[in-house]
């Protein structure tokens, strides 16, 4: 079977979401750079695989799927890296470790917690802490205390929430530790990583899914500046 192409920016946290899940699975695939800066998305040869014009996408054989965003800042469609996650999740659920464990009602909401609070808070940090300064440019100290504040009070939620649960959907690591994992790798980059080790359950909750080998072997492929 020729290997899954997963299409996008390695550096991307939506390709790194979906790597980590293909790793997860012990699934062959490649990725093939896109790059959005030269507007590689906005080519003929992309548009024939995704006429959206959007990372990530991933070809499974016959299937592609699409990515949900040509900048990594739009707000999600019905399919982006989270949807192609519950793809693989499902489509290869007898593989590796079931991501997606039914019924699981802890699992359909700390999967909308991550998508609805987590992302929305966490997101600016990385791109005014990380990615601005990979760009040259300089972080707006009151865009990073706005989301810095709120990011802290939805991990307050999730301390809470650890304190009882090993995982966010119980005792087994499944695809709502997994979609966490890119940005929360990428706050620990940054000043603000100070978030999570705060807080003594989400601190242990991080350092126990940062160390899955899976998720080793998709950081290994991510091509961070050395100043990151």
């Amino acid at each position: 079977m020729a290997p899954m192409k997963l299409y996008g920016m390695a550096l991307s946290p939506n390709v790194v979401r979906v790597a980590a899940a293909l790793n997860e699975k012990g699934l062959d695939f490649e990725i093939v750079p896109v790059d959005l800066r030269t507007g590689a998305h906005k080519q003929p040869e992309f548009l024939a695989l995704n006429p959206f014009g959007q990372i990530p996408a991933l070809q499974d054989g016959d299937e592609v799927l699409y990515g949900n965003c040509s900048t990594d800042t739009a707000p999600s469609s019905a399919l982006e890296s989270r949807a192609i996650n519950r793809y693989i999740a499902t489509k290869y659920k007898s593989q590796g470790p079931d991501l997606v464990p039914t019924p699981s009602a802890k699992l359909e909401v700390w999967l909308e917690v991550e998508s609805h609070h987590f992302y929305p808070a966490v997101s600016p940090l990385v791109f005014e802490l990380l990615v601005k300064p990979m760009l040259g440019g300089a972080p707006d100290a009151a865009v990073v205390d706005k989301h810095a504040d709120a990011l802290g009070k939805v991990l307050d939620v999730y301390e809470a929430h650890l304190a009882q649960n090993k995982y966010l959907a119980g005792e087994s690591f499944t695809l709502a530790d997994l979609n966490h994992m890119p940005y929360l790798l990428y706050l620990s980059k940054t000043p603000k990583a100070e978030l999570v080790a705060a807080r003594p359950h989400v601190r242990a909750w991080w350092e126990d899914i940062a160390t899955r080998p899976a998720f080793q072997k998709t950081v290994a492929a991510i091509p961070f500046p050395p100043s990151a």
